[in-house]
């Protein structure tokens, strides 16, 4: 089953989940990464990206009777809002604020490549505008439409997460960022195939 892999894949970062979790409490004070650095960075902007993902993936929920896009969406939804409960609650370990006045993804360099304009904050990111659109639609229109929607935001997501990969410091949020990038390309194979049977492809 195309699948199994998949559910596989994101089963596999939730485990590592709970162990990075438990280590990265148990660093010592001279890992605590600071305000402007990659890993700061990268645990504020994740948080906001996958909330978004975790709205859209329960709006398409309530559009659709298909199962296949509702386990989909079921599990996009539970794995990214324990991540972002994960990037949230390190923040707070290290004593660094949630918040920044930096402009999105500068801190790998990327400032500015979102024009930020109707909620679109990052690259990948659904605009309010079409997360409204999303929440009228039902059926196979709601389908499509959202795999399109996640399609992009995964890709956004990708990109962010390769750049904690490359550029943070602390080990286990870097084994995490990879986890990320791993799962999601992985996703994203499966909701081209799911368009596909649809009809439909990628928006972009």
């Amino acid at each position: 089953m195309r699948y199994a892999g998949v559910a596989v894949a994101v089963a596999g970062v939730l485990v590592a989940a709970g162990a990075i979790s438990y280590s990265v409490a148990g660093d010592n004070g001279s890992d605590v990464p600071t305000v402007n650095s990659a890993d700061a960075g990268f645990a504020r902007d994740m948080a906001v990206h996958h909330q978004q993902a975790v709205e859209m993936s329960y709006i398409v929920r309530d559009r659709t009777k298909d199962e296949e896009v509702r386990r989909l969406a079921y599990d996009i939804a539970q794995t990214q809002a324990n991540q972002r409960g994960m990037l949230i609650g390190w923040l707070d370990l290290w004593g660094l604020p949630k918040v920044s006045s930096d402009e999105p993804m500068s801190w790998m360099g990327m400032s500015g490549m979102a024009s930020g304009e109707d909620g679109a904050l990052m690259p990948g990111m659904a605009t309010d505008t079409e997360m409204k659109k999303l929440g009228t639609l039902n059926g196979k229109q709601a389908e499509i439409f959202y795999l399109q929607l996640m399609t992009d935001h995964h890709k956004g997501g990708v990109h962010m997460a390769q750049g904690c990969a490359d550029k943070c410091t602390v080990a286990v949020e870097k084994r995490l960022a990879q986890g990320m990038v791993e799962a999601q390309q992985s996703e994203i194979q499966l909701m081209a195939d799911l368009l596909e049977s649809r009809g439909a492809t990628p928006s972009s």
